[in-house]
């Protein structure tokens, strides 16, 4: 049953009263794939255009296809300066942006602006669009700046270095921390054997300092984690817009749990299978 989407504003009041949300990365560039998992339980999707193969006609397949569904839908950019990026997604319907690899507070500004329309920002109105085929031009455009969700990755040592500055830029929603790039951005790879890194001193000091200025700033903290080993472990540090993975690793896994049974059954009938090397780690 089909029931009417929460708005953006709505989303994100979920958020900061703590309501856990969680979701999924898309990097297959299917709209057949996102479709699907819009009907799988996870409150967002994350169509990843920094990793993934997307162009923008791909892009708005993927988008209408979410849109069909029960998730949210965000788009991960190329950079802050990805404009483009940032007009196309929104203006096919997307309800979110996530800006990677932000540095600096002026990094971070730059990318906002393009998110909200005058006079919060610098976003280009047009019409028709997807954005607005739901609610009409005056339905959309003056609600979109409450309604759009930003969200900015922390995932450098600089981010670390500069959070005061970065977290105190106003009008953005998530803080997302990018345990894998900061690791590397942090000498962590070299210092230790995976997956060790991730438990290490070093990595829990810099989210001890992003969690403490998001906190001050009132930012909603998410994180990307492979699975959902540690979900309850950050969930209960304050993190709450969590993705465990994304398509392409789901259907590895599946098909590795898969692969494991079939090796078992055939052992046990005495005509054993053995697998093909798989792309897991």
């Amino acid at each position: 049953i089909m029931t009417a989407k929460q708005t953006g504003a709505e989303f994100k009041a979920e958020l900061k009263a703590g309501v856990p949300k969680m979701g999924l990365f898309l990097n297959s560039a299917s709209p057949t794939v996102a479709a699907q998992f819009s009907h799988s339980g996870y409150d967002w999707l994350l169509i990843d255009t920094q990793h993934g193969p997307m162009d923008f006609r791909t892009l708005g397949h993927m988008i209408s296809a979410i849109n069909n569904g029960k998730s949210k839908v965000m788009v991960r950019v190329g950079s802050y300066q990805d404009r483009a990026g940032i007009q196309q997604a929104l203006d096919l319907g997307a309800d979110g942006i996530l800006i990677p690899y932000i540095n600096t507070a002026a990094e971070l500004k730059e990318a906002v602006s393009c998110c909200l329309y005058p006079m919060g920002g610098t976003r280009s109105v047009y019409f028709p669009q997807a954005s607005t085929n739901a609610a009409g031009l005056l339905g959309y455009v003056p609600n979109s700046n409450k309604n759009v969700i930003i969200a900015f990755q922390i995932e450098t040592h600089d981010s670390i270095k500069n959070i005061e500055e970065i977290m105190a830029v106003p009008n953005v929603d998530i803080a997302f921390l990018g345990q894998n790039d900061l690791c590397m951005s942090m000498g962590l790879y070299e210092k230790y054997v995976f997956p060790q890194m991730y438990t290490s001193p070093e990595l829990k000091e810099a989210t001890d300092a992003l969690k403490a200025a998001a906190k001050k700033n009132g930012v909603i903290l998410g994180i990307f984690l492979f699975g959902t080993d540690r979900v309850a472990e950050f969930y209960e540090q304050g993190f709450n817009f969590i993705s465990i993975g994304n398509d392409l690793h789901h259907m590895l896994t599946q098909a590795g749990a898969h692969v494991k049974v079939l090796e078992e059954v055939t052992a046990k009938v005495g005509k054993a299978w053995t697998k093909q090397a798989s792309a897991l780690v």
